[in-house]
């Protein structure tokens, strides 16, 4: 019996290494699928039978449920119309969208676009925020959890240059002007848990999309803060409050620059908001803020 029940768990275990040795394998190529999609936009023809030689073994799937879809890094049309993704008009500060258009108020006068521009919401009138503008590419919602969550902690990875194109595209007036770019950034320890941090991989593949400067190590996480997802607001405030400082090797090159932070999901904005008093109180000239995904209350 003894050696059955020896025999049964050295089975489970080869069966358990081996799922983990495929999820590995799958996964380095969907990074090498990525890489060379990447690549290719610049290389042109001379890696397009690399290509090929991909799409056979690891054809194009939906980055949602993993539908075969005509290109890689792209969503099926069940997963796409299942997103909310967020347009004008929004608060000029915090990128919150108005339930409906400002515009249309018979108090906006003849303004138009411009008033709709230098509206601000009522919690940014009442206490202006330290940035000076986030925008965000969705809606953190049943639709675009399973996403955000798969590229977070299932090693989605190969999903960032998709979403540095969307990032792009919401965020195209702050990009405009920004000088640096940089993530929001992880405790050393949760980092070494996780293995990759998601917002310096969009952070650098926004800056390459955009051929902005990246600093992954500009800013640093100086203490462990507990998990944010039970805190109400003003808990998730107090939480984050000193526990981001800028990297003493950084300081000279953040100094007088307006700094683009990306991250992946802004609930509150109490993380984003004491990254970007740490890098005004290292001398940056302004910062915006550009997250993949907020959480919207109704």
């Amino acid at each position: 019996m003894a050696r059955r029940a020896a025999g049964e768990k050295a089975a489970a275990q080869g069966r358990r290494r081996g799922r983990l040795t495929a999820a590995a394998g799958s996964a380095t190529l969907f990074a090498m699928r990525a890489k060379f999609d990447t690549l290719g936009e610049r290389s042109g023809p001379l890696l397009r039978p690399l290509r090929r030689a991909l799409d056979l073994v690891l054809p194009p799937r939906c980055l949602g449920c993993g539908l075969l879809v005509e290109d890689q890094g792209a969503l099926c049309s069940t997963c796409w119309s299942a997103m909310t993704f967020l347009a004008d008009p929004l608060c000029r500060s915090c990128g919150l969208p108005f339930a409906y258009d400002p515009a249309d108020s018979p108090t906006s006068g003849s303004g138009g676009d411009s008033f709709v521009q230098d509206l601000a919401c009522g919690a940014c009138l009442a206490q202006p925020p330290p940035f000076e503008r986030a925008r965000a590419v969705m809606r953190y919602d049943d639709g675009s959890r399973p996403l955000l969550l798969g590229f977070k902690h299932g090693d989605r990875t190969e999903a960032a240059p998709t979403f540095a194109g969307w990032l792009a595209r919401a965020g195209r007036e702050l990009l405009a002007e920004a000088e640096i770019v940089a993530p929001v950034p992880l405790h050393w320890r949760r980092l070494f848990a996780r293995r990759y941090n998601q917002s310096a991989l969009l952070a650098s593949a926004l800056a390459r999309h955009c051929g902005a400067r990246d600093i992954p190590d500009l800013l640093q996480r100086r203490r462990a803060t507990p998990s944010q997802g039970r805190l109400n607001r003003a808990e998730r405030h107090r939480n984050v409050a000193g526990a981001f400082a800028v990297h003493p090797r950084r300081a000279t090159e953040l100094e007088g620059r307006r700094l683009l932070l990306v991250d992946d999901v802004m609930t509150t904005g109490a993380t984003v908001s004491a990254c970007s008093r740490a890098a005004l109180k290292a001398g940056a000239a302004a910062v915006d803020v550009l997250v993949l995904a907020r959480v919207l209350n109704d």
